[in-house]
């Protein structure tokens, strides 16, 4: 069996993947069809120019063109289970916690009940019928300040689900600075959620250093400018934060120039933990298995060393402690196949 193999039947869990940013073209042309004037083309060849981002700027605004397509319930319904089969049988995903942003369906006329009841809804059809565990994690867009953090927090504890595990925040990081959310990550954080903000993207260690020190993260999303200061890495080492790695995307988003100046060998090399994760893939033309693919590339892995990767993000999840044993199980089984099967 070759690595690309292996990979593709590898079973995985998944932490830093966002809602809306997973919704491939085959989604993306649906839900277009249904909202024929919101100026996203439906055409499969459209949407590929559509998707060809010229910085992280221009990246938001297509995200958000794409958000103003789910206008509806049953659009949020559509799209969260429709991502969740291409998790499920495209990528092996046993478990994802799949980062929301509900804010912005809710400025778009979703009342966040109805929100709520359509990614549950989705949410127990997809382990009903693909064996996919979901989480949620709601995302701050920090972009939109202290009223978006207040709402998000309102959503979180006022009508709040046991799917949901995290709280977290997104969106551009330049002119966002994380102390102003402090004291929301404070609430979420008392009432039971998880810290995890995304930081280090586009802007050096300090944004990282605010998020650990203010907000209480337990994991960080990205973290690219982690590898600038030895004295944060020792520290994220050392106290067991993890980093949400998405190699295609920094690329495509230009957080970093070239895939091999990525900064994740620096990261495993300092003791860091790590994930592997594929953001927005639709958005970025990757997918999981092409990430841990690139991953296994910068760190010269074999099966034995992709296996540890997938470990370490069932590791790093906020899922259940059964449901780790499970997918942790699935994970060495397919590996001890692959190891003591005979060689054709």
């Amino acid at each position: 069996m070759s690595l690309h193999d292996f990979i593709t039947g590898l079973p995985k869990a998944e932490l830093h993947v966002h809602h809306v940013g997973s919704a491939s073209p085959r989604i993306v042309s649906e839900l277009a069809a249904r909202h024929p004037g919101a100026g996203v083309p439906s055409d499969l060849e459209g949407l590929e120019r559509f998707f060809t981002f010229r910085d992280f700027a221009h990246f938001i605004e297509v995200y958000l063109a794409v958000v103003d397509l789910v206008r509806t319930p049953e659009d949020v319904r559509t799209l969260t289970y429709e991502v969740a089969r291409e998790m499920a049988e495209g990528q092996q995903l046993r478990y994802a916690e799949l980062t929301c942003t509900p804010y912005t369906s809710v400025l778009r006329g979703i009342p966040i009940d109805p929100y709520t009841e359509a990614i549950e809804d989705a949410r127990v059809a997809a382990e009903r019928d693909f064996g996919l565990v979901l989480r949620w994690i709601y995302d701050i867009p920090g972009e939109l300040g202290i009223p978006a953090a207040d709402a998000t927090l309102e959503y979180a504890l006022e009508h709040r689900t046991d799917a949901l595990v995290g709280f977290g925040l997104g969106g551009p990081e330049i002119g966002v600075p994380r102390a102003q959310f402090r004291e929301r990550f404070e609430r979420a954080r008392a009432a039971g959620l998880h810290s995890v903000p995304h930081a280090g993207e586009t802007t050096g260690p300090e944004t990282i250093w605010e998020s650990v020190r203010l907000l209480g993260a337990e994991r960080i999303g990205h973290g690219c400018s982690a590898a600038q200061d030895p004295e944060l890495l020792a520290h994220l080492a050392g106290s067991g934060i993890v980093l949400e790695v998405c190699p295609t995307s920094n690329v495509a988003t230009r957080a970093v120039d070239r895939i091999e100046d990525h900064p994740l060998r620096s990261f495993v090399d300092a003791g860091v933990t790590v994930t592997i994760n594929s953001d927005d893939p639709p958005m970025f033309a990757t997918t999981l298995n092409h990430d841990y693919e690139v991953a296994a590339g910068l760190l010269d892995l074999d099966e034995s060393g992709v296996a540890a990767l997938a470990r370490a993000a069932v590791d790093a999840s906020f899922a259940p402690a059964d449901v780790k044993a499970r997918i942790t199980g699935e994970i060495d089984d397919h590996l001890r196949r692959e190891l003591f099967s005979p060689n054709p």
